[in-house]
């Protein structure tokens, strides 16, 4: 027998589907939208729909847009000659707001994962080596994330291009500002030594 109503058990088994959400968030976020004004809830209703409707992948670089080309890569005063990868849409958010970097992107679509079935064919990383080889490329920036799966994706892209012309860059990891040395993994103190720069 179900505790709630059918549309509320609904809802909630819908919400649950997110990533990062449970069933206890998903029953707070239902219960959220069921106490809400009825305009609210219709307005998250409308922009989930406006979304699945409008947004596809930027023709160029896989960002998300509701043109052909993303804004970035429309934007005349962007560094065309430098590419920063990223694995999904999300990660060029946080890079954006630092304001250090002004050139282009190229989205993934994830990281190449084995394990789970995620095969070089199943990125976008063809379309990246086209890009290189034919939009005059000066350096690659890979910034996929710093575990296991995101290492091998750039180690892999490294070795995709290596007789491009084009230089390979990481971003550099180590210790966050704020950091205590005490709470550093062995890991993460190592790399801050190796990526250690002149003051």
């Amino acid at each position: 027998m179900a505790t709630y109503a059918r549309p509320v058990e609904r809802l909630i088994a819908e919400l649950s589907r997110l990533p990062s959400i449970g069933p206890r968030s998903a029953q707070r976020i239902a219960f959220h939208i069921i106490r809400s004004r009825k305009e609210e809830a219709l307005a998250l209703a409308e922009a989930l729909r406006e979304v699945k409707e409008r947004i596809r992948p930027c023709r160029r670089c896989f960002n998300l847009t509701e043109g052909e080309e993303c804004d970035i890569c429309r934007d005349p005063r962007r560094d065309r000659g430098v590419i920063c990868v990223v694995e999904d849409p999300y990660d060029i958010g946080p890079i954006e707001r630092t304001g250090e970097y002004r050139g282009l992107y190229h989205v993934l679509g994830g990281a190449l994962s084995p394990l789970d079935g995620v095969e070089p064919e199943d990125l976008r990383i063809a379309e990246l080596v086209e890009r290189v080889r034919n939009e005059g490329t000066r350096e690659l920036i890979l910034a996929t994330n710093p575990n296991t799966t995101g290492e091998a994706t750039a180690m892999f892209i490294a070795q995709e291009v290596r007789e491009l012309p084009v230089r390979v860059t990481a971003l550099a990891s180590g210790l966050p500002v704020g950091g205590d040395l005490e709470y550093a993994d062995e890991v993460t103190l190592g790399r801050a030594f190796a990526g250690r720069r002149e003051l």
